[in-house]
């Protein structure tokens, strides 16, 4: 009764907040801002949340939060359309999709697959906002008696789970997740202000890199740039074909196939890390083993689009359990999200336990956003399918450059600073590297996201328990391993030797080809090197410093032992090994341009920025990428550029931002938007 007493005004403080136009107003631009990025293979929540990042700063939560919300819901509801209409997975979370919803659109039942999957979609997401309300109302009362060790034990957990379910090799996905860690380590230390991997005669990194810098250069540059490689729409037809209703027919035929999917996505969501990379996969596996005719499946089964889309929408509301309740991001999104949280209004709102002592109402408005996001979402892609589909057959060509504009304009905004564009090409090149090799990208981010939390954590913990040692063996020991942090080391233990069981079967970018040895090895050696050298400078940190020290060595040392385990298994295997994953080596002939030469045009972006600013350096791009490169008229690429600066100029405006500036804007007085 204490539970109902304390949940129930919180939920109807819940309610209140979002059944305003305002809220509501937010969460269908989220919606159709998640929708529009979602048509685009490879782009997904967590580019999308990126791209929200810097405008988050300051703004009322409750709108912050229904922007967001409204985006990272329904990314997977419409990644499906790629799936079905070109058969591309959209995102890692709908790669079993392709197997019955491209042959049934091949069959002119693009419209019947389409509606099963938008209606499996939304009963998954209310399964998953309703498991999430139940979750925090039996939860919440443990969750308020987790101190340091056990935060730190959680964290421990989900980094454990990121880095061995990260691919189909275990210890490419802890090194990744190792990677994130120093990464994020760089920058002032938060104990005593040391400074690692970085310097004051260089002050933009004294303050460490920006999530939304690292989180558009992980995966939206990758994605673009493969896509832009390609140069060719992403799909060729449109057409859908009827058959709206007898999709929904046959998602209520298969209705009890849809709740059992939906349970196992909100199952793998709420474990950290493992989320996309496998749900669709094995709930696809569970509508293949329990059916009765398995002859029609990989063949246009729509129980084989109904199973999957169950689950992946399901995933997002078990995922948001370890993010709201411990910080700890269950997917790269995730990871995301828990970054803009801690934007919004005044700083107030930190995900975790204190979220749930504190702001009880605000997490429930968490789930209502999430319950209604599905619902809208689901109703624009039915209404506007038509329209969305034929945004699927636009040039590339025509659509990178205008996206690339965005990217760079947000990621400036993080920290005006010219060094922001720069940052975002460096961590860009990392992105398109780790996902060519079959590099967990999520696991670095989360790695990344977590180095700080896992830092503060580890000091506090190791300070306090020094102190009650100090007092008694039996005090300290009770501290350390109290009765939560023993059931979840043994949870942390269980949960290894299960995905390292699992691993196999799993690969962080899909299914990527094997090549030659050289290039995977020098990627390796390159990742060694900086891992090497970011230990060297943590251990020069002298000793009255010594707690800004003791993080980074650790995960240094841990990082190079697994690079050269992999140097090692590299010796005894043959090129044909998953160690030798290689995307280039398998897509070569999909690709009309090479990786450096569509790097240039994005490099001869950053260069002309640092001359002559942003504004200027942008319009000579757009001219010059629409007529050279995409292969229109001078006019067609005037009235383009135009354009971009245009909206550029308007959304500069209205969020009273600016624009990089140049080496040229520091000679002259130049008038707004050129300075």
């Amino acid at each position: 009764m204490d539970i109902l007493g304390t949940a129930m005004p919180a939920l109807a403080q819940a309610s209140a907040m979002i059944f305003q136009p305002a809220v509501l107003g937010y969460l269908v631009l989220g919606v159709v801002m998640g929708l529009c990025i979602g048509v685009f293979p490879g782009l997904g929540g967590i580019a999308g949340l990126s791209l929200l990042l810097p405008f988050m700063f300051g703004m009322d939560p409750v709108l912050g939060l229904a922007l967001m919300i409204g985006m990272v819901a329904v990314v997977p509801t419409s990644d499906t359309f790629a799936s079905v209409l070109m058969g591309i997975p959209g995102s890692s979370a709908s790669q079993a999709t392709v197997l019955d919803g491209f042959p049934l659109a091949k069959k002119g039942e693009a419209a019947r697959a389409l509606s099963a999957a938008f209606a499996s979609s939304l009963f998954g997401g209310l399964v998953g906002a309703a498991f999430l309300t139940v979750f925090i109302l039996v939860a919440r009362p443990i969750v308020l008696e987790f101190r340091t060790p056990e935060l730190l034990m959680i964290t421990l957990f989900g980094l454990s789970m990121v880095g061995i379910l990260a691919g189909q090799v275990a210890i490419k996905g802890v090194v990744a997740a190792g990677l994130g860690l120093m990464v994020g380590t760089i920058g002032e230390g938060d104990s005593a202000g040391a400074l690692r991997m970085a310097t004051y005669d260089m002050p933009y990194l004294t303050d460490g890199l920006k999530l939304v810098i690292v989180g558009l250069g992980i995966f939206a540059i990758p994605e673009i740039v493969a896509l832009l490689r390609q140069d060719r729409a992403i799909s060729e037809r449109s057409m859908l074909g009827g058959g709206w209703l007898h999709g929904v027919r046959d998602w209520f035929a298969n209705i009890w196939l849809s709740v059992r999917c939906s349970l196992i996505g909100v199952t793998v969501g709420v474990i950290p890390g493992l989320g996309g990379s496998v749900v669709d996969w094995i709930a696809y596996g569970h509508t293949v083993q329990t059916s009765k005719d398995k002859s029609k499946f990989g063949n246009g089964d729509v129980r084989g689009v109904i199973g999957p889309e169950s689950s992946n929408n399901a995933k997002e509301g078990g995922g948001l359990v370890p993010t709201l309740l411990f910080g700890i991001p269950g997917s790269g999104s995730m990871a995301v999200f828990i970054g803009a949280v801690a934007l919004l209004g005044s700083g107030q709102i930190e995900v975790g336990p204190s979220m749930l002592k504190n702001n009880l109402d605000v997490t429930y408005a968490i789930v209502w956003l999430l319950a209604l996001a599905n619902v809208v979402g689901t109703v624009i892609c039915i209404l506007g399918s038509g329209g969305i589909a034929r945004l699927t057959t636009i040039p590339f060509a025509l659509l990178a450059p205008f996206l690339f504009m965005i990217i760079s304009f947000a990621a400036f905004q993080s920290g005006q600073n010219l060094m922001d564009l720069v940052a975002l090409f460096a961590i860009g090149l990392l992105g398109i590297l780790m996902r060519r090799f079959d590099w967990s990208r999520p696991a670095f981010l989360i790695g990344f996201v977590l180095s700080n939390p896992a830092e503060t954590y580890a000091n506090q913990a190791v300070q306090i328990a020094s102190s009650r040692f100090r007092k008694g063996f039996a005090e300290g020991m009770e501290y350390i391993f109290s009765p939560i942090v023993i059931i979840l080391i043994l949870v942390t233990i269980v949960s290894i030797v299960v995905g390292l069981r699992q691993s196999k079967n799993i690969r962080a970018e899909g299914d990527v080809a094997t090549g030659t040895k050289r290039a995977p090895l020098v990627f390796l050696l390159a990742i060694l090197g900086y891992l090497v050298f970011a230990f060297t400078d943590a251990s020069l940190i002298p000793d009255y410093a010594s707690a800004d020290r003791v993080f980074p060595q650790f995960v240094g040392l841990v990082s190079i032992v697994g690079c050269l385990i992999l140097l090692f298994q590299m010796r005894g295997v043959s090129e044909r090994h998953a160690l030798f994953c290689d995307s280039e080596a398998g897509n070569s002939e999909d690709n009309r341009h090479g990786l450096w030469s569509t790097l240039a045009w994005f490099a001869g972006l950053l260069i002309l920025t640092s001359l002559i600013g942003f504004i200027l350096a942008l319009a000579v791009f757009l001219v010059a990428f629409i007529h050279y490169r995409a292969g229109r008229s001078f006019a067609y690429a005037a009235i383009y550029g135009a354009s971009g600066i245009a909206f550029m100029c308007g959304m500069a405006w209205l969020l009273n931002r600016d624009f990089p500036p140049g080496l040229l804007q520091s000679f002259a007085k130049l008038p707004w938007p050129l300075t």
